[in-house]
């Protein structure tokens, strides 16, 4: 790498965008955004940003890395272009994952994916029991405001069970998946979580990362509770196998300016990017 200032290209300039460059020394990377309409972030302000909406595969070229904070279908339809460069990924919307193909594509490389771990901690732990085989059920309940749960694929009446809440209850029960598919801005921790409970990856021999994690997928349960007038978003984790049963409870406040997106989202992207550039 050269000696100057990391260029970091980013992959959306919204709410998770936009507080992750505030956390930057101004000297530490030299920064870009690749947005679908530069007009209305224009409007909101760059804080020092430039951005483009045109021109992504010259933009990734001229970067080192690259960080995608612009939503699962952003993540599927740019990753893999990323990846296929040989560039790096920060990869803020692990729900990708989740998909066949787009995992498949995220984790061929010769780009390599750095998965944040979002709004979870334990990642060193999760990953521990996982790589020596004591990994036996794996499950994540997360409760979330009720309003900041409402999907437009909802009908009306579902739309009001939110809306109108008295007390938490149960939203959804599943697979990470399935969760992903129905709630893409509000579960990427659960396959994080998979991710990090995986296990050993391909070192010449066994199973790929693509191959463990789409086995992982099918072992971490999810549950998702609406919870009306709450602030903080709530994440109740156990894995259990061999080596005991551990639990890890956090509770992590709104982005201020997107609540369905969790305050400790940006910082975790922060800190994956500057070990991610360490390994470069």
């Amino acid at each position: 790498m050269a000696s100057s200032a990391p260029r970091v290209l980013l992959l959306g300039f919204g709410a998770i965008g936009r507080q992750l460059v505030t956390l930057f020394d101004p000297s530490e990377f030299e920064v870009s955004a690749f947005v679908r309409d530069a007009a209305p972030h224009q409007e909101r302000g760059t804080l020092g940003v430039a951005l483009y909406d045109d021109n992504l595969a010259e933009l990734i070229d001229a970067h080192d890395i690259v960080v995608e904070c612009a939503g699962v279908p952003a993540a599927k339809e740019h990753g893999p272009a990323v990846i296929a460069s040989g560039k790096g990924l920060v990869l803020t919307s692990v729900g990708a994952l989740a998909d066949p193909d787009a995992r498949r594509a995220l984790l061929a490389g010769p780009g390599k994916v750095h998965v944040t771990s979002g709004a979870i901690g334990g990642f060193d732990l999760w990953s521990a029991l996982a790589e020596s085989n004591a990994v036996g059920t794996v499950k994540i309940r997360t409760t979330k405001n009720a309003e900041a749960l409402i999907q437009d694929w909802m009908n009306d009446d579902e739309r009001a069970e939110l809306e109108n809440a008295t007390e938490p209850f149960v939203l959804f029960s599943g697979l990470p998946s399935d969760a992903i598919a129905k709630f893409p801005g509000n579960v990427n921790v659960s396959i994080a979580l998979a991710w990090a409970t995986r296990g050993r990856g391909a070192s010449g021999r066994g199973a790929s990362d693509a191959e463990l994690l789409e086995r992982s997928l099918e072992r971490v349960s999810v549950e998702l509770v609406a919870s009306p007038n709450l602030v903080d978003t709530r994440h109740d984790i156990e894995v259990s196998g061999s080596a005991g049963t551990f639990s890890l409870v956090s509770e992590s406040g709104p982005n201020p300016v997107n609540p369905k997106t969790s305050a400790i989202t940006a910082l975790s992207v922060a800190h994956t990017l500057r070990h991610a550039l360490a390994s470069l």
